[in-house]
């Protein structure tokens, strides 16, 4: 397996696939998930001639189970020390839920003053911020994320099934049959990581304030999300990062659920594939 060594003695997983002069495409996964969750995309986008680049966040998947740095900073000096390893510039950065923070944070801090991204995809992403304030009255309350924390710590089994098997597919709509193999794919990535790092990064996710990481992206980035995503709901986040990126354009998805890019990979591919090569 491919792993990079972060400054504090990290070590990253990473995938790299497709030819190493191709133009290239990283992506950044979701909590609690691994790099396998952009299978869909890593397939579609290496058969159609691209270099496709994901990691494992730290304490995620394959990548060490560390008990410290489980914040928005260092999950995008993570991200910069793969695409540093791999020598990767003019970079397309996909991320989805926290993986879109990620995104969002490492082309801020990293990839723009290092004149290595080309173009960002921000999917189902939290920025700018889900906690409720003062200044965020569309945010979540502090009891939803508190709620998840006690979930988690009294059960981690059980509330790493709940989560695919409701909500975050929307598989709890009726209507909408769930399918067992990505339930229990989330199910598998999810309980690969580490707990620690799980229960920390929904601080992480949570409440991180990204305005301002929004507000510095200067290339060309594209919202995707889903009108009924009951996780990351659309209004304030999709549409308000829209409003704050310099080149953001927002393109939402009637009766699409937070987990889009698994169970409409499809409509998600070619949409990311024609902002691409625009």
């Amino acid at each position: 397996m491919s792993f990079v060594t972060t400054g504090d003695g990290v070590q990253i997983f990473y995938k790299d696939w497709g030819p190493r002069d191709a133009p290239a495409i990283m992506f950044h996964h979701g909590w609690p998930l691994s790099s396998d969750d952009w299978d869909a995309q890593m397939l579609f986008f290496a058969a159609a001639g691209y270099r496709v680049v994901a990691h494992d966040r730290r304490g995620h998947g394959r990548s060490s189970q560390v008990s410290d740095g489980h914040d928005m900073d260092h999950y995008a000096a993570d991200a910069a020390a793969v695409v540093h390893r791999l020598g990767l510039t003019n970079v397309i950065h996909v991320g989805h839920s926290t993986g879109g923070g990620e995104v969002a944070r490492y082309v801020a801090r990293h990839g723009e003053p290092q004149g290595r991204v080309a173009k960002a995809v921000l999917v189902s992403a939290v920025p700018p911020l889900m906690l409720k304030t003062d200044a965020n009255p569309g945010g979540l309350p502090l009891a939803v994320f508190d709620g998840f924390r006690a979930a988690l710590a009294a059960n981690r089994a059980q509330f790493f099934l709940d989560v695919p098997s409701g909500p975050f597919y929307g598989f709890n709509r009726p209507g909408v049959q769930p399918v067992e193999g990505v339930i229990r794919n989330w199910w598998r990535q999810g309980m690969m990581g580490g707990a620690k790092a799980h229960h920390d990064g929904i601080r992480a996710f949570s409440e991180t304030d990204q305005t301002e990481d929004l507000r510095s992206i200067s290339v060309p980035a594209l919202v995707l999300h889903g009108e009924d995503d009951q996780i990351v709901p659309i209004d304030a986040s999709g549409r308000m990062s829209a409003q704050l990126l310099r080149r953001g354009t927002l393109k939402t998805y009637p009766g699409f659920s937070h987990g889009m890019l698994t169970v409409n990979a499809d409509v998600l591919n070619a949409d990311i594939l024609a902002f691409v090569t625009a």
